[in-house]
């Protein structure tokens, strides 16, 4: 299907039959002009992305406290945010094949930091519960818009690098949002951490615009709904494409779970830690920003699918440390949830990018849809396991989630040999 029949950026299907090597290729590489800027400006959104999408997830105690209302109910305020991303991912994409990634990247910032500013004088838990999911619905534009400018303005060998660097800022997003809300909110409360963080993301935002070079290789598509679901149709029709989502989902099924209920379990017996200290507990993310930049490298060793298995096997060995009712394990436990999770997920992302021959937004974007939903019901899966059998329920749940992620890997390798020997008879 050519990419005028799909509404794709007809510029990423020429573009991606540019060898690597080819000196004509006007593409960034490590290195060259304007490549230092573009990884900043992508590594801050990424920053703020998961600062403010996850802003509540450390804080679920004392919003459990301030509302009068269970985990499972504060869980909302993560598993709205992530469930307004996953539902609007695919509707923004379009709108950034039209409208340009850089400017669909903008406008989703914008939108998303200036909800963060009055998430915190939400009256009740309902009205916090829909300020996350416009929010969320807001911060669709990022992903899959950041991804398909990579796929675009990158050259293909620094590809996964590129998109290792924008899972960086995810993680190191995620990281600072939870560290500084833990500590401010233990001294002024959870209302003022969530007003800090929006002010930061107010930064960021005004600094990744200002930095990201303009696109050189966008070439605008159509809005046409019937061209969309028919690109859409074609990457669901892909095996490969379909095994790299559901890992997607699964892998952050496990990270969403495993996050929301952390702070639940620590403040309990036998840890009993303050909010400050639990915040902190969060700066294991600095290993996922290494796993994840790291991840080209592994696939270049071990091939995509033994990068996926050491992923998921190193994940599985963290959960089951993390049952451990001794700190240093269970913190070295969520170290390797940590890395094995970004290390996957920065993995299969970056896969989906390099299968899909038209369409990359679309490709990506049904991608982040499947990895947010993993997140949404991770952490309300997760929180009810953790309310019916502890943190060993929710660790169960996990496990189960690992356990699927290695089924479709092999599954893929058993494909993969088939191909093989089909082609070679």
């Amino acid at each position: 299907m050519s990419p005028a029949s799909t509404g794709a950026s007809t510029a990423m299907d020429a573009a991606a039959t540019v060898p690597a090597s080819d000196t004509s290729d006007s593409r960034m590489t490590p290195g060259g002009p304007g490549y230092r800027r573009m990884s900043f400006a992508l590594f801050l959104s990424g920053v703020a992305t998961f600062a403010l999408l996850y802003s509540t997830q450390a804080l679920l105690p004392l919003i459990s406290d301030g509302f009068g209302v269970s985990a499972s109910d504060a869980s909302w305020t993560v598993a709205a945010a992530t469930g307004g991303l996953a539902l609007f991912v695919i509707p923004m994409s379009a709108l950034s094949e039209r409208f340009g990634r850089r400017t669909v990247m903008t406008a989703s910032l914008a939108v998303a930091v200036t909800v963060g500013l009055l998430v915190p004088f939400a009256p009740s838990l309902g009205v916090l519960v829909v300020l996350r999911g416009i929010q969320g619905a807001a911060l669709a534009g990022l992903p899959a818009s950041a991804q398909a400018y990579l796929a675009e303005e990158v050259r293909p060998r620094a590809l996964v690098t590129a998109i290792g660097l924008f899972v960086a800022g995810n993680s190191v997003g995620g990281m600072s949002g939870r560290v500084i809300t833990g500590w401010v909110a233990q001294e002024w409360g959870w209302r003022v951490a969530l007003g800090v963080i929006g002010v930061i993301a107010v930064g960021c935002a005004v600094a990744f615009r200002l930095l990201l070079p303009a696109p050189r290789h966008f070439r605008a598509g159509s809005l046409h709904p019937r061209r969309l679901l028919g690109t859409v149709r074609d990457h669901l029709a892909n095996p490969l494409l379909r095994r790299l989502y559901a890992i997607g989902a699964l892998f952050m099924t496990v990270f969403g779970g495993v996050y929301t209920v952390i702070g639940y379990r620590l403040t309990e017996a036998p840890f009993s830690l303050p909010q400050g200290v639990i915040g902190s507990i969060f700066l294991v993310y600095l290993v996922g920003t290494v796993s994840a930049s790291t991840a080209g490298r592994l696939v270049g060793r071990l091939g995509r699918r033994g990068a996926l298995y050491l992923g998921g096997g190193t994940t599985a060995v963290g959960l089951l440390l993390s049952l451990a009712d001794s700190l240093p394990l269970v913190l070295l436990g969520l170290v390797l949830i940590t890395a094995g999770f970004f290390a996957g997920h920065a993995v299969a992302s970056s896969a989906v990018s390099k299968t899909a021959t038209h369409g990359r937004a679309q490709a990506s974007a049904i991608y982040q849809s499947a990895y947010y939903i993993g997140s949404s019901a991770g952490s309300t899966v997760g929180a009810l396991a953790f309310h019916a059998s502890g943190w060993s329920g929710t660790v169960g749940v996990a496990l189960l989630a690992i356990a699927g992620v290695v089924a479709i890997t092999v599954l893929g390798s058993v494909a993969a040999r088939r191909h093989v020997v089909a082609t070679a008879h």
